[in-house]
């Protein structure tokens, strides 16, 4: 029987499972801070640009998150109060399940404003 290494118990995420999916993980920094670049977000999240881009494009499809032109950059706006997807959560919603992840009240942002918070 093989012990764990330091590394491997240092880094839970090392071990290639996590609580959250990459949908989740995607949608807690984009709540934090909606005008991250892409690479950004694949940095945080620890996955590559192009899988962050299929993740927006199916919350975008799913009417979860719009994207928001702002000259050069994007803004990506959350619908807080959309329910999450799979039948054991469904009775959540988005902002409860930013809220519980971030541990800060999120409110839903005016156009052109940053991310509020209470």
């Amino acid at each position: 029987m093989s012990t764990p290494t330091a590394s491997s118990s240092a880094d839970p995420s090392s071990r290639g499972w996590t609580f959250l999916s990459n949908h989740a993980h995607v949608l807690v920094a984009l709540a934090v801070e909606p005008d991250l670049r892409l690479r950004d977000v694949a940095a945080q999240v620890g996955i590559t640009e192009r899988a962050v881009q299929k993740i927006l494009a199916d919350l975008e499809d799913e009417g979860i998150v719009v994207r928001e032109r702002e000259g050069r950059n994007n803004r990506y706006v959350l619908d807080l109060d959309h329910p999450l997807r799979h039948p054991l959560e469904s009775h959540r919603t988005v902002r409860q399940l930013v809220e519980l992840v971030t541990g800060t009240q999120v409110t839903r942002p005016r156009r052109g404003s940053t991310s509020a918070r209470r």
